[in-house]
């Protein structure tokens, strides 16, 4: 069963389209990723779902709902959660503080304990650095607070925005296998990720996006095996 629903979906910032009738679906428990170069409409696709900037044309239902006019923090009340490309940790609020920010909601609230034992568990670097402020951790643990953030809002879909931009490759592998992590717990992952080869080994399916269009879609072995994302992302 479907958890999201995205039809024909049309972004424009003033003159510019940045998305033209774009179609992703999301089916409940599974992984999914958007591939494709830079300024091909991966990250306005996220925001949009997320409510940060409006539709020009098309749908967008989660859980069985139309949520095309949900302000963006109503969406995060009903499991709709986004970590952002480049972090955006609060740097001068200490780690657990960040953390308890990510349980804004009622919903998170009222699970707010057993969330956050839950991510201290799952990265176990920040209960060590719980007072320390978050703009002094390296660029890999401020990563994994910015998952746990996410984690605290209680995500029915997690949709994860270049998690491993700017990191080191040993990093790299540490975060993916947190999101891999993350998925089989039971949290559905739509994921942007420019390391396509590391992506294609834990997700179901994808999408690959070019100038606003979709081009391409498949499972992941499909997409592994395609001479169009081999050429293009995998350098072979």
């Amino acid at each position: 069963m479907s958890l999201l629903d995205v039809t024909k979906l049309g972004v424009s910032y003033g003159d510019m389209i940045a998305l033209h009738e774009v179609s992703v679906s999301v089916a409940d428990g599974e992984a999914v990723t958007v591939l494709g170069a830079n300024a091909a409409g991966k990250t306005t696709l996220l925001r949009a779902i997320s409510g940060l900037v409006p539709a020009r044309e098309g749908t967008i239902v989660f859980d069985g709902e139309p949520i095309n006019g949900v302000p963006a923090h109503e969406r995060v009340e009903r499991g709709l959660v986004q970590v952002p490309e480049g972090r955006l940790v609060f740097p001068f609020l200490s780690v657990e503080d960040n953390l308890m920010l990510g349980a804004f909601t009622k919903r998170a609230r009222a699970k707010l304990k057993s969330s956050l034992d839950r991510v201290y568990a799952m990265f176990p670097r920040l209960p060590e650095r719980r007072a320390q402020m978050a703009g002094s951790l390296s660029g890999g643990e401020q990563q994994m607070l910015a998952l746990g953030r996410g984690l605290m809002a209680m995500p029915r879909l997690l949709m994860l925005d270049e998690p491993s931009l700017g990191l080191a490759p040993v990093l790299v592998q540490e975060v993916m296998d947190r999101v891999a992590r993350i998925r089989s717990e039971g949290v559905t992952v739509l994921i942007v990720e420019q390391n396509v080869k590391q992506t294609l080994k834990f997700v179901d399916r994808g999408y690959v996006l070019e100038n606003g269009w979709v081009a391409l879609a498949g499972s992941a072995e499909e997409l592994g095996a395609s001479d169009e994302v081999r050429r293009a992302y995998l350098g072979m």
